[in-house]
Formats: structure tokens, C-alpha cells, sequence
């Protein structure tokens, strides 16, 4: 592609634009989204840059691309890493337009203004301020689709195999502080199937609120089990968890419930392995299943996304502490670092803002992370690449 866009923005005019283009993901096809618009806007100021760019469709998706931009010859370099996608929001919960930046009391308001499009914006604002001509190692820069669902554009761009960068940084929002380890996600609908019929009878029907009832029982069991057996201190949160998140059931009070359904999130500890979670719910459930036969199902609701250790040894890890000023630390929620680090590379996650401002209305990024934002990609941009 040739960019018509000669004159690049300014850090603020450049979340402006990224956050003016919708890219919501969701599970629920009335709120998802194209990331395209996203991705054609990054592709343009990259390319204007002087950087190679590869957009990619990502398969089984509808209307979601992952972009490369890559400047610089030869192996290794550095590969700065995110999504380009955002959540829902609720506008009633917004006190401004959720897709319009509003500066306000030392804050840029916005979605996605810290998760995480605000870290492309830093991206473009240092290759701008850096001469790129003097590049000893190639520099990538990555969007990818569907982080807040799937992860369908990390999991392909991984198995794409294209790049292999030293190491890789994803610009999720950690205060500038590296995060070298956090935990896998998984979900699953647990549908129990019924036999509906008048309440004033209940021996002709088969309730599938009372066979729900014995599950979240063992549910419960499971839990604690794996609370007792698996603990990792450098959590907040030391055990894996596992979450009741949905239930629905029944239609009416004089009905014989004749289908429920429930479901539930997982998050294993590095070293967990996720067919051992699928294991331990099967198991949880079976006799249940064996007392109402064909009546439980376990289905997955999204792929899942694995946990994720970086050796705290590495130099990456070493490097990051040095120049942010900050110890690395582990993280309950998932990212796409795993997948990331498949093409390995050593790979942490660092990105200015808070994941307290995450998924929330009135999303913000702070005034007082540009400047030291935008030093600290600056210096690392230095180190692997010049």
C-alpha cells in the first residue's frame, strides 16, 4: 500500500485518531466489531516512517487484521507488541464521548486511551523523535485483532512464524512497571438438559436447576481442592481461580426447569497446564453426569489463553528493571504474551497506564506517563536497536 498521509500527528492528535475509530470485540455479534480502520491508520504513519508493512486477515474472523510494520535489516531487534481492539462500553456510565478524547484534569478520557491504543500513539511520537537511518537491528511494530475475546490475531501471527525479534515488549497498561509472569484463562458452559413440565407434578419432569444445584456443589469442591494443592506467592492473588460468572434457567415459577446453563472462567498458575484443568472439571462432574445420563454437557466458550513466565534472569527482564526504575512482578489477568513469545523471543509485558483504568467507563491516560513514556521507549528502542 502507499500512504497519502505525509504530515504525522502529535502524540495527542495520534490517540485522537486511533480512538475515534471503533474496533470494539466481542463475543456478542451485535457489539463486535472491524479493527480494519485501525489498522489502515497505523499502516499509513509506519509506512510514512519508512517501515515495511504486512497486514495480515486473520482466519476464522470476520473483518479483523493483524499489522507489521518492520524497519531495518538483519536478525534479532526488538518487537514492541499490542492489540488494536477495545471493549464494549456502556455511554449512560461515560461522562463524555467514549470515542472522543477529552482532556480533563491532567487526563486524556477515552476508550482505549490506556488499553491499549495510547501505546501505539507513544510509538509513532519516539520513531518520529529517533533517527531511524541509524537502525543496527530491525525494529517491529505490532497490532494484532481480538485480544479482548480470542486472541484469534496473536495465536495467528504466532503461528505465522514471519519474525523471530531478540525480544519483545507488549505495551499493555502496567505503570511502566515489567510483568514477567501471569496466569492462563479458560471458560466453559456447563448446560444441563431438563424435562420441562407442570410444577404441581414434579416427579414428571426431570429439573435442571436441582442437577445445576449438585454441580455448582462439586464446583465448590474442585475449588478448594485446587485453593489447597497450588499456590504461587508472587500473586496477589496466590491460587488458581475459578469464577461462577452466568447462570440461566427456567422460564416460570409453575414450570419444571428443562434446561440451565453456567458458565464458568478458569485461571490456571504458570506451570498448570490446561488439559489438566479440562481434566480435573471432567472428573468433578462425572458422577453427576453418570447419575443423569446425556443430560451434562461441557463445552469451551473461547479458546484459551495460557499462562506465562519470563526468566527473571533474562536480560530483558534485566534491562527493563534498569531503565523504568521498577522490579518485575506477576499479574492475574492474561495477556498476549504467550503467544508472543512462540516465536522466541523473551518477552514482558510493560505499557503505560493502569489496568485499574481497564474495562472501565471514563477510561484515561494520565499526563504524567507521557513524558516518561515516552523516555523509556526511547532508551529501550536505543538498546536493542542501535
Amino acid at each position: 500500500m502507499k500512504s497519502t498521509q505525509l504530515k504525522l500527528p502529535n502524540f495527542t492528535q495520534a490517540i485522537s485518531q486511533l480512538i475515534a475509530q471503533p474496533s470494539i470485540s466481542s463475543s456478542q455479534a451485535s457489539w463486535d466489531q472491524s479493527n480494519e480502520s485501525v489498522i489502515n491508520l497505523l499502516a499509513a504513519w509506519f509506512e510514512t516512517l519508512g517501515f515495511d508493512i504486512t497486514i495480515q486477515p486473520v482466519p476464522g474472523t470476520k473483518g479483523k487484521f493483524n499489522m507489521l510494520a518492520k524497519l531495518g535489516t538483519g536478525d534479532g531487534g526488538l518487537l514492541l507488541a499490542g492489540h488494536s481492539d477495545t471493549v464494549p462500553f456502556d455511554e449512560n456510565r461515560w461522562l463524555s464521548d467514549p470515542l472522543k478524547v477529552t482532556d480533563s484534569d491532567n487526563k486524556l478520557f477515552g476508550l482505549g486511551s490506556c488499553d491499549m491504543k495510547g501505546f501505539f500513539a507513544f510509538i509513532l511520537q519516539v520513531c518520529q523523535q529517533i533517527d531511524l537511518k541509524l537502525l543496527k537491528k530491525p525494529l517491529y511494530i505490532l497490532a494484532t485483532a481480538d485480544e479482548e475475546t480470542t486472541m484469534a490475531g496473536a495465536r495467528f501471527f504466532a503461528g505465522s512464524g514471519i519474525i523471530k525479534p531478540d525480544v519483545a515488549i507488549i505495551g499493555e497498561p502496567t505503570n511502566l512497571v515489567p510483568v514477567v509472569m501471569h496466569k492462563g484463562h479458560m471458560s466453559h458452559k456447563i448446560s444441563i438438559k431438563g424435562q420441562a413440565g407442570h410444577s404441581s407434578k414434579p416427579a414428571s419432569g426431570v429439573n435442571a436447576i436441582e442437577i445445576m444445584h449438585q454441580v455448582i456443589s462439586e464446583l465448590f469442591k474442585l475449588r478448594e481442592k485446587l485453593d489447597l494443592s497450588y499456590q504461587n506467592e508472587a500473586f496477589d492473588v496466590q491460587t488458581p481461580t475459578m469464577n461462577l460468572g452466568a447462570i440461566h434457567g427456567g422460564d416460570n415459577a409453575n414450570r419444571i426447569c428443562g434446561h440451565c446453563e453456567l458458565d464458568i472462567d478458569m485461571r490456571s498458575l504458570p506451570g498448570m497446564k490446561d488439559e489438566e484443568l479440562v481434566s480435573w472439571l471432567s472428573t468433578a462432574l462425572a458422577p453427576i453426569a453418570e447419575k443423569y445420563p446425556g443430560r451434562l454437557t461441557i463445552n469451551e466458550l473461547d479458546p484459551s489463553s495460557p499462562s506465562f513466565e519470563q526468566t527473571v534472569e533474562s536480560d530483558l527482564v534485566l534491562t527493563a528493571e534498569k531503565l523504568s526504575g521498577h522490579s518485575c512482578c506477576a499479574v492475574n489477568y492474561a495477556t498476549e504474551a504467550p503467544f508472543i513469545q512462540q516465536l522466541g523471543c523473551q518477552t514482558i509485558v510493560m505499557g503505560p497506564g493502569s489496568i485499574d483504568q481497564a474495562h472501565q467507563p471514563n477510561e484515561y491516560l494520565a499526563h504524567s506517563e507521557i513524558t516518561k513514556t515516552e523516555l523509556l521507549l526511547t532508551k529501550i528502542i536505543h538498546h536493542y536497536c542501535f
